[in-house]
């Protein structure tokens, strides 16, 4: 029989399951601003994702089909990431790239809601991206699963 103590105690643990982590304070990037300096050039969804490490909803980024020339931009501080010569259809509903542009993103363990993960960020602003994995095509076999809100397409000559 549920009790309400038990019923609390297990919506606080899960709670704390789905709680977004924040940027880890103790690490330092060129491009740093205050909390309230960010809520201000982000969009409420840019903010949850870039500064709280959230996640947008599969195929909801136009993103996710852009096929023209041209470099992804962190949203952040528009620090180009990824070409469109790296990226390709993964099927999974976020924009997916083979390989970042060299020293555009950093990496670290992630192991958030119970999983062992590899997260990037933007190597300027440490603004969360997305995830990386190793399912993705030759020539490196990883896949940068990358939120389509921590971007900005800008179309013109590609290039790795």
């Amino acid at each position: 029989m549920t009790t309400r103590r038990s019923f609390l105690l297990s919506a606080a643990a899960l709670g704390s399951l789905l709680a977004v982590r924040p940027v880890r304070a103790q690490e330092r990037f060129a491009v740093s601003m205050s909390e309230a300096q960010w809520r201000a050039r982000l969009t409420p969804a840019q903010y949850d994702i870039l500064r709280a490490e959230g996640t947008e909803p599969p195929y909801s980024s136009h993103l996710t089909g852009e096929h023209r020339s041209g470099l992804f931009a962190c949203a952040g501080c528009a620090l180009p990431l990824f070409s469109s010569a790296a990226k390709f259809d993964s099927h999974t509903g976020w924009p997916s790239f083979w390989t970042p542009l060299p020293g555009a993103v950093k990496e670290r363990a992630d192991s958030s809601f119970g999983l062992q993960r590899t997260e990037v960020h933007c190597a300027r602003c440490g603004g969360h991206l997305g995830h990386v994995f190793p399912d993705g095509p030759p020539p490196t076999g990883l896949r940068y699963c990358i939120n389509g809100l921590a971007l900005a397409f800008t179309p013109g000559p590609a290039r790795l």
